[in-house]
């Protein structure tokens, strides 16, 4: 599943090829909207609200996204050939006079009014990439995190009502980069003091370093197979202590993720 910096850049490069501009093609390839059309109606923006993507459309409109496991959007310019995927897996097509925009794999697409945004994203908890993050909504991630105690960190962090944007890739590098078990409940985390709000910082200064890019590195090393320290590296040594990087499913059956641990340096 995309992470929240994916979602970010995704928004921005379709905010910059959209915004401003009407649309000179609508063409809604989902049952719910087959009828729907926005042509001559303006994009007034496009923005990121932890892995959701909001399209908002004059007057009053929102085009929801999600892109879940292996959604798309994707940008060319007039006559060029599509490479996203084979056609019958276009959920939508918008255009504007320099660019089209199409959605692949869309499972989650929906129009609503702007002002009911938050039935679809109000239940999200702080976006660690929004600019208005620090420093009040570190400290309400790290409380919906505390109030989650019983639970296994692994399995907190990637809960979007506690903090939005973490996916399988940052959990796993945060909490070793954090020196902490995937399996350690909350509690047994915070009973370090701070160790939570320093969880929350280093989850968002790496989705902040790599927003901005399509490759998603923690170690600071761009070359291939060196850019994260456990994320799908089970069954190779530890970058740091050499002991075997394991791997196992965590969470429960709708929301299993394979989580990755050195179980030398994450006791």
């Amino acid at each position: 599943m995309p992470e929240g910096d994916t979602i970010w850049l995704a928004a921005r490069n379709l905010h910059t090829a959209l915004a401003g501009k009407s649309l000179v093609r609508s063409d809604f390839r989902v049952p719910q909207l087959a009828t729907a059309d926005l042509v001559g109606r303006r994009v007034l923006g496009v923005t990121a609200r932890g892995k959701h993507l909001l399209m908002r459309i004059e007057p009053d409109l929102t085009l929801h996204s999600h892109l879940r496991m292996d959604g798309s959007w994707h940008l060319y310019r007039p006559d060029t050939a599509w490479a996203g995927g084979p056609e019958f897996e276009v959920r939508v097509v918008l255009a504007v006079v320099d660019w089209t925009c199409v959605g692949y794999r869309l499972p989650v697409l929906e129009l609503l009014p702007t002002s009911d945004e938050h039935l679809v994203i109000g239940h999200l908890g702080p976006d660690l990439l929004a600019d208005d993050f620090e420093p009040l909504q570190r400290l309400e991630a790290a409380r919906r995190l505390r109030a989650d105690g019983a639970r296994p960190i692994g399995e907190a962090l990637l809960d979007q009502r506690n903090v939005a944007g973490i996916g399988n890739l940052y959990r796993a590098e945060v909490l070793f980069l954090s020196g902490v078990s995937p399996w350690r409940t909350v509690d047994e985390v915070d009973s370090l003091p701070g160790q939570l709000d320093r969880m929350v910082d280093r989850a968002r200064r790496l989705l902040l370093a790599n927003a901005g890019r399509a490759a998603q590195v923690t170690t600071g090393d761009l070359r291939p197979g060196r850019t994260t320290w456990v994320y799908g590296r089970g069954g190779q040594p530890c970058r740091r202590c050499g002991t075997r990087v394991k791997q196992a499913e965590q969470g429960a059956p709708a929301y299993t993720r394979i989580t990755y641990w050195c179980p030398s340096c994450q006791p």
